[in-house]
C-alpha cells in the first residue's frame, strides 16, 4: 500500500554508541531507486505521567535541561529499561520523581516525538488517586515539584512557558479528557 514511499536499508554502522544513545548511519534505496544515506538514534523509549491530583490540579516538575541551557515545566517521564513493561516504568517513574504513588492508571496513548532522528516513542499514562510519598531521585537528578490546573497549562503552552512537547501534548489530552470529548478505552 505504501511502497511509492518506502525507503529500504542496503546497510549501516553504528557512528556513536553511547551509554545511553546510540547512533546508526544506514544506506538507504529510495522509492526512485536512488541511494542515500539516513542518520537517527535508537531510544529505548520512554514514558509520560499525567499525575491528576483530587483537586484536578496537575503534578508537575520544574527541572534544568542541559541541552538548552533552561529549566523546563515537564510532566513527570523516563526512559522504559531493558525488558521493563511500560506501565511498571510509569508508577516507578512517578514515585521516584515526585515521591506520588497511584491507584487508578489508565493508557491514554502512544507517541513518537521526534521522527525525522530517533525511533523514540513514549507511552502515556494517566494516574489518579494519587497518594504524597517520598521521592526517590537518581543520582544528579534535581526536580521542583508544582501544581497548576488544566487551564493554566494550556495557557502557558499559550504564552511559551511550556513548550515540551510531551507536557504539550499531556495538556492537551487533559484537556479533552476532561471536557469528556475524548475518551479512554
Amino acid at each position: 500500500m505504501d511502497k511509492h514511499l518506502e525507503e529500504t536499508r542496503i546497510d549501516g554502522q553504528l557512528a556513536y554508541d553511547g551509554g545511553f544513545l546510540k547512533v546508526h548511519r544506514d544506506r538507504v534505496s529510495l522509492p526512485d531507486g536512488e541511494i542515500t544515506s539516513r542518520e537517527y538514534i535508537k531510544h529505548p523509549g520512554a514514558v509520560v505521567v499525567l499525575p491528576v491530583l483530587d483537586n484536578g490540579h496537575v503534578l508537575l516538575e520544574r527541572q534544568f535541561r542541559y541541552p538548552l541551557d533552561r529549566v523546563f515545566i515537564e510532566l513527570p517521564a523516563g526512559k522504559i529499561d531493558p525488558g521493563e513493561d511500560p506501565l511498571a516504568c510509569a508508577i516507578r517513574e512517578l514515585e521516584e520523581e515526585t515521591g506520588y504513588t497511584a491507584n487508578d492508571w489508565q493508557f491514554v496513548a502512544t507517541i513518537h516525538n521526534a521522527i525525522a532522528y530517533s525511533d523514540e516513542h513514549l507511552d502515556i499514562y494517566l494516574a489518579r488517586g494519587l497518594t504524597e510519598g517520598k521521592t526517590k531521585l537518581d543520582d544528579g537528578e534535581f526536580i521542583e515539584l508544582i501544581t497548576a490546573s488544566v487551564d493554566d497549562m494550556l495557557d502557558w503552552v499559550r504564552s511559551g512557558k511550556i513548550t515540551d512537547v510531551k507536557t504539550v501534548i499531556g495538556a492537551f489530552w487533559l484537556d479533552k479528557l476532561r471536557t469528556g470529548s475524548w475518551k479512554l478505552d
